[in-house]
């Protein structure tokens, strides 16, 4: 093991002790512990809140662990230890990884083989808001859509962090894209290229239709629920649905997995139809267990959209920089529904 460059010798960290209210969320400190074999320790520079969290706090995330955990679906960070194994070299860089949960802390142990270098030009805040959110639109606009030049595609929730993320790689990519967003943030959604439709208005199908009367090439859903039944019904005739949440069930009391489920059978039963429309459901982690691959396409995948940030053709939405010791307010102010972009911790 190389020589510890950590100076700190505890590790301030947000904790999730049950179901709480943001202001629930409770600031730890523990010892520090140094790298294990195969890890580097990354000072934290930026952590994102996504709706991952926002729902883990609620108990209602898929697949989240017990409480009491540190929760943190990704991060930016100085690589300041390794361990056995890890070359002494990556020591004094920086590097974005996706963990799920882990990253709001100051100190955060991470595989060696799930960094991502950030470019020297780019801020850590600014990049911080394309770790999940960059992969995540990258893949299911590439991968799954193969969104092409000349497509017309919709963007449900298009002043969010994905959202805004996926309205400028799919104008990128030469799409024409409509997104759907509250009036207040008309303005953002338009300054990054797509047309804004206001999602509270009545006949919001008719008018998405108005925009794509034969249909859209591809459909990026985040609400689930019923609403995935017009999206669905929004497509072109060879056109793709992407589904990757079911925020509007996030308040819903009940079973966190039954949405998810009823959503999996609608997309199946889609798929079976001879009209040649897709249908998916985009999950960052499948096919984690084939664990070379996987981790090969997240970094070639979030390799492009950090090339595209250092060459200022994205847009960073940084919503606010909270401190670490202020997660609670950071938190409330992700689901208030009141900003663009992303709500980012800072140590």
């Amino acid at each position: 093991m190389h020589e510890s460059q950590v100076n700190t010798p505890t590790v301030t960290e947000a904790v999730l002790p049950g179901v709480v209210e943001p202001e629930g969320i409770q600031v730890r400190t523990r010892p520090h512990r140094p790298a294990g074999p195969g890890q580097v320790v990354l000072a934290m520079e930026a952590a994102g809140v996504s709706f991952a969290e926002q729902q883990m706090r609620r108990g209602k995330y898929f697949d989240q662990p017990p409480f009491p955990f540190v929760p943190g679906y990704d991060l930016v960070g100085w690589a300041v230890d390794v361990g056995a194994g890890v070359p002494g070299d990556l020591l004094g860089r920086r590097f974005a990884a996706l963990t799920k949960t882990g990253a709001w802390a100051s100190h955060v142990a991470v595989e060696a083989g799930d960094l991502t270098e950030v470019p020297d030009a780019v801020d850590s805040a600014d990049a911080e808001t394309f770790v999940v959110n960059g992969i995540t639109a990258w893949q299911m606009l590439h991968r799954l859509a193969k969104v092409r030049p000349g497509h017309t595609v919709l963007v449900h929730g298009a002043n969010g962090g994905v959202g805004s993320t996926l309205v400028q790689l799919a104008r990128i990519a030469g799409a024409r894209v409509v997104g759907t967003a509250s009036a207040k943030h008309h303005d953002a959604v338009r300054a990054l290229g797509a047309a804004p439709v206001d999602y509270r208005a009545a006949g919001l199908a008719e008018q998405l239709r108005t925009h794509a009367p034969q249909g859209y090439d591809a459909v990026f859903d985040h609400v689930g629920g019923d609403s995935i039944v017009t999206s669905y019904d929004l497509l072109a005739a060879k056109g793709t649905l992407v589904s990757y949440g079911t925020a509007s069930t996030r308040d819903v009391q009940g079973s966190s997995k039954a949405p998810v489920l009823k959503l999996f059978a609608r997309l199946m039963l889609w798929n079976a139809l001879p009209n040649g429309k897709g249908a998916h459901f985009y999950n960052i982690w499948a096919g984690h267990r084939r664990r070379g691959s996987f981790r090969t396409r997240l970094r070639a995948d979030l390799t492009e959209v950090f090339a595209l940030l250092a060459a200022g053709a994205l847009a960073p939405q940084v919503a606010a920089r909270v401190p670490l010791t202020e997660v609670g307010e950071a938190v409330r102010l992700a689901e208030s529904g009141t900003v663009v972009g992303k709500v980012v911790l800072v140590p």
